[in-house]
């Protein structure tokens, strides 16, 4: 595996633990939704993600990672289309994708 690759699944795995360490230990979807510095911080996050995806599907297209187009639109959804991303997208992403993604990425640095 590539030196970059290795560094763009650290910048995802980062990512992951700082949206982990954002959230309270019960996760609360209307604490979420009033909460806007971790709204924002959380998306920031979820943008490296799908950027650091996007970087490695262009270095190495056949990476066995779950839904990466879908990682990488939804970076460009949040970038672009900031006005089109709701509280339960990001918070869907958090609890049920964020999850499996972190184990991909550790199994792919391991």
């Amino acid at each position: 595996m590539a030196d970059e690759i290795k560094t763009w699944l650290s910048d995802i795995k980062k990512a992951i633990m700082e949206i982990n360490e954002f959230l309270p230990d019960k996760k609360n979807f209307f604490q979420f939704q009033k909460d806007i510095k971790t709204k924002r911080a959380i998306e920031r996050n979820v943008e490296i993600i799908g950027e650091a995806a996007n970087r490695i599907l262009k270095l190495q297209p056949d990476i066995k990672i779950t839904d990466i187009k879908k990682i990488i639109d939804t970076r460009n959804r949040i970038i672009h289309g900031y006005d089109s991303v709701s509280d339960d997208i990001i918070w869907s992403i958090v609890v049920k994708h964020l999850p499996k993604l972190e184990e991909e990425i550790t199994a792919l640095l391991n």
